[in-house]
């Protein structure tokens, strides 16, 4: 009886030594292992620009061809940004201002680009002609929007052939003129031949992905937001798929462009990005009912994504309905590289962003699956990242 009392005694021991451990792993705060880290390049800062789907989709390709073994190149998203804003106010002219025209993009502009007029290295157009050292973009985007509003709207029973002139100054005058040629370590390159033979990659290999229920899936759809203003057509897959999608191309050693909505209180400027249950993450911070209650906004966002806590489990219906009243936006674009874990095994994708070496992580963040089906918008990989079991269904 004794022996059985000390056993007893002994589980119990072991039962509140475990149950402190896991205590004191959520209170240290978030601790990642990573899992699965591919290549590359340094981290960049957009600044006071909207141009985050222009440095997202140009270290996307950056990182391609440092997956295909080409070596490491710093692309000029501003020569991307330069094309891209001239040709949206065409667009946006043609029907007469009735569309959209805003600094924003999609990751479609860079592959538009390398088809229609190629690349340039950053060296060949840095994008900065008004002395700093960063993009700042307020002063160009408000000219350049009443510019091309004055003539989208204007009351004019023709156009003059030089509005496209007019705004082409306007650009060259901040980010300098697109290059027709210059020379890259030592050779002489146009953007079509540099495209070409350095970055060397096949723009028919690159296809979006999206996941939403009002059209049907394994089908192709323009997702229906203000800056995919090219009606780029994107596949639709179940978010199950999509997440299978992105966690297989990870392990096999692709990286893709990540778009998604950063306003949720979830995505921190701490370099974490969840979706806590606030029910449950309120009784697990060890607040009382009456306390939680008595937090402002901003002191719960800080305790719910301070450490690792449960999350809500996101369902395709809450993606569905989170687009169509707006709580899912087209928001900002960023590149996923890797794969790694937390304290408690579990797991975050690895995100490059373009905010400088800023939070904990120096321009790293953690995206935790719940956030990433919840918030992702859509997705630009190689198609051969996709399983062929999902590939096959999409025709691919």
């Amino acid at each position: 009886m004794n022996k059985l009392i000390a056993l007893a005694a002994l589980g119990l021991c072991f039962t509140s030594v475990n149950a402190q451990e896991a205590k004191d792993k959520a209170e240290e705060g978030f601790v990642f292992t990573t899992i699965k880290e591919n290549p590359i390049t340094s981290i960049k800062n957009q600044n006071r620009s909207s141009t985050c789907w222009s440095f997202s989709s140009a270290a996307f390709f950056e990182s391609e061809m440092l997956r295909l073994g080409k070596g490491e190149v710093d692309l000029s998203e501003m020569f991307v940004v330069h094309h891209t804003m001239e040709e949206r106010a065409v667009n946006y002219v043609r029907y007469h201002g009735d569309a959209s025209f805003s600094p924003g993009g999609s990751f479609e502009d860079i592959v538009a680009c390398y088809r229609q007029h190629g690349l340039v290295p950053q060296e060949a157009m840095p994008g900065i002609m008004y002395g700093d050292s960063l993009p700042v973009h307020n002063e160009l985007d408000a000219v350049a929007g009443a510019y091309v509003e004055a003539i989208g709207k204007g009351k004019f029973s023709k156009l003059t052939p030089v509005w496209k002139e007019g705004l082409r100054s306007i650009y060259d005058t901040y980010l300098g003129e697109c290059p027709k040629e210059f020379t890259y370590k030592g050779k002489t390159y146009t953007p079509r031949t540099f495209a070409d033979e350095v970055v060397g990659l096949n723009m028919d290999d690159y296809i979006s992905l999206t996941s939403y229920t009002h059209h049907p899936f394994y089908t192709q759809f323009n997702v229906e937001v203000q800056d995919n203003w090219r009606n780029a057509l994107s596949y639709n897959l179940p978010i199950e798929e999509l997440m299978e999608v992105m966690d297989n191309a990870v392990r096999k050693g692709y990286t893709f462009a990540w778009g998604a909505d950063v306003s949720e209180q979830g995505f921190t400027r701490d370099g974490i990005a969840v979706f806590p249950d606030a029910a449950k993450g309120a009784e697990l911070t060890g607040s009382d009912m009456a306390r939680w209650l008595g937090l402002s906004a901003s002191d719960k966002r800080k305790e719910l994504t301070s450490k690792p806590l449960p999350e809500i489990n996101v369902t395709q219906e809450m993606r569905q309905i989170a687009f169509d009243n707006w709580e899912t936006t087209d928001d900002h674009g960023m590149l996923i590289y890797g794969l790694a874990k937390d304290q408690n095994g579990k797991e975050y994708f690895m995100v490059k962003n373009s905010w400088g070496e800023s939070g904990k992580y120096k321009g790293i963040w953690y995206a935790s699956k719940a956030f990433v089906a919840y918030k992702t918008m859509n997705i630009l990989v190689h198609k051969d990242a996709i399983p062929s079991n999902i590939a096959k269904k999409l025709g691919l």
